[in-house]
């Protein structure tokens, strides 16, 4: 009964490993080069980075090792304190990359501005040592430096983005991109994320959605009515509710961009921005024609008001789809989400080609079937 026993608990702790998932590796598995260690290690939420530390309080001095996988095959990569804020500009940043000769660029530079080029130059605290590393697609900052005001927590921030030739390009405005800051404590190892709060992230999502179905749905939608279905007499209340719809829908995602914009101070998307703005102006002069300016069926300008009213409707619809497609690359969600916007923008592409077509040849045989039953009235008069 005893050998059973022992054979159910081992068979037991066999089944058991066997379903157990591997614990992923610490940093502090990570073996640098000359043999350098360090004390204290974390891995940084995003961005595949780590930073690892020694830190001496008798002197308020840190040896930190700042590592970064690259999403590319080359580009460059940065780590900064802030010490006046947890903002970019500001920041005293380390930088390193691979030149075009395989050699290592690597110093310091202060962000003085979101338009900067990670120029070259000194910091606000003192840097003793400076080098860099690159293995595979991973490069490696070292660095010895003199804490600001020697206080043991730090705004951190770090990042990579693209080379041109030799030269540091803009990184991207999005995503992971715009998380990669916090705090670190060098005394007790605390790392605090300190990226988008989830209220920014829902908020993004409200403007984009109020967006997409106005400009991508309701008021395409009001156009097609107005354009194809003018022979029944219910089209111009529902042309607009879909107008109406839309318009609000647009002011309240006009209204959320502009938060998000107040609260992301130095993040500007201007394309995006500009045709927001150019959106509502022109939604507004399309309100005051439309309402207040339209000539009475029968009038001899009511011509050039429905050519404006409908040119500068078209405008309008042209101008929405491109800043949808542009809040796409900002927002950056997952490709199922745009490839079903794109299928619900083609069907009503179709659908609305298709009832132009139909529109078009029903007015033709209209008017034919019309003229051929004048020139009949008129040739029946002639014999008589």
């Amino acid at each position: 009964m005893a050998k059973l026993v022992r054979s159910l608990f081992f068979l037991t702790l066999l089944v058991t490993s066997s379903f157990s998932t591997p614990t992923p590796q610490p940093c502090s598995t990570h073996h640098f080069p000359d043999h350098k260690s360090f004390a204290a290690c974390n891995d940084l939420p995003v961005l595949n980075s780590t930073i690892y530390w020694n830190y001496f309080p008798s002197n308020g001095t840190v040896d930190l090792a700042f590592r970064a996988t690259l999403v590319g095959d080359s580009g460059w990569v940065a780590w900064a304190i802030n010490p006046s804020s947890k903002g970019m500009v500001g920041s005293q940043a380390f930088v390193s990359f691979q030149r075009r000769d395989g050699t290592m660029a690597v110093y310091t530079s202060p962000i003085k501005s979101y338009g900067t080029r990670l120029e070259k130059g000194n910091l606000t605290f003192p840097v003793y040592a400076l080098s860099a590393v690159h293995e595979n697609k991973d490069i490696t900052i070292f660095a010895t430096l003199g804490l600001p005001n020697n206080v043991t927590t730090v705004n951190q921030l770090w990042q990579q983005g693209p080379l041109h030739g030799d030269t540091p390009g803009m990184h991207k405005m999005s995503g992971p991109y715009l998380k990669s800051y916090g705090t670190l404590d060098f005394l007790s190892g605390k790392v605090e994320a300190t990226g988008a709060h989830h209220s920014m992230v829902s908020m993004k999502i409200v403007h984009a959605v109020l967006n997409t179905v106005s400009w991508g749905v309701l008021l395409p939608v009001g156009v097609i009515v107005a354009r194809n279905f003018k022979m029944y007499p219910a089209w111009f209340p529902v042309h607009l509710t879909c107008v109406i719809s839309g318009v609000t829908f647009a002011v309240f995602g006009f209204v959320t961009g502009s938060i998000l914009g107040s609260e992301s101070t130095g993040i500007q998307y201007k394309g995006h921005k500009s045709i927001g703005w150019t959106l509502l102006f022109l939604s507004i002069v399309q309100g005051m024609v439309g309402f207040y300016l339209r000539p009475e069926k029968g009038d001899k300008d009511r011509w050039l008001w429905d050519l404006f009213h409908r040119a500068l409707g078209y405008t309008l619809l042209i101008l929405g789809q491109v800043n949808i497609f542009k809040g796409f690359d900002i927002l950056e969600p997952p490709k199922p989400w745009k490839y079903a916007y794109i299928g619900v923008l083609a069907l009503l592409l179709l659908f609305g080609a298709g009832l132009a077509c139909y529109t078009c040849f029903t007015q033709w045989n209209k008017k034919r079937t019309e003229a051929s039953k004048t020139q009949l009235e008129q040739s029946g008069e002639g014999i008589v």
